[in-house]
């Protein structure tokens, strides 16, 4: 699996498509499966990206680690492992598909950001304002991780 770093600014044309940039593009392990996941973030207004199989990893690691005989746990799984497959075409472009877009609020500007396994999909206003709620990433880098970044 492919480390995924960068933050890559593009736009949507009218059918829902984005060329995906050439920085991404190099950090992908795609060889020649052009196959991809997309999902609604269940933490963010937000899409997310992944090869297909880092997806099949994602599914299995949370296989492993829920009862899906927990309705609950099942429910949590349902939802995680909801998305659609979409390709790269010949043209370097992907075809968010329009319930995403509609759930994301994607309309024509958008952010791509690398997050390890999987890149972001964010509309450029939304993520813009994502900071003004005051987020003290100090205090937050100190409580979470504390002496572990040495």
């Amino acid at each position: 699996m492919s480390l995924i770093i960068g933050t890559e600014h593009c736009k949507v044309d009218t059918t829902g498509r984005f060329k995906l940039p050439v920085a991404l593009k190099k950090q992908l392990s795609i060889a020649d499966d052009m196959r991809f996941c997309i999902r609604v973030s269940i933490y963010n207004k937000c899409l997310e990206i992944f090869t297909y199989e880092s997806f099949q990893s994602e599914v299995a690691n949370l296989r492993s680690k829920l009862n899906l005989n927990d309705p609950n746990a099942k429910r949590l799984f349902r939802k995680l492992t909801e998305s659609n497959i979409v390709e790269l075409d010949t043209n370097d472009r992907f075809l968010i598909p329009k319930e995403h877009r509609t759930m994301a609020n994607i309309d024509k500007d958008i952010v791509l950001l690398g997050q390890s396994s999987s890149i972001e999909i964010w509309d450029k206003d939304i993520y813009g304002s994502i900071d003004e709620d005051g987020f003290d990433y100090v205090k937050a880098t100190e409580e979470y991780l504390g002496d572990r970044l040495s």
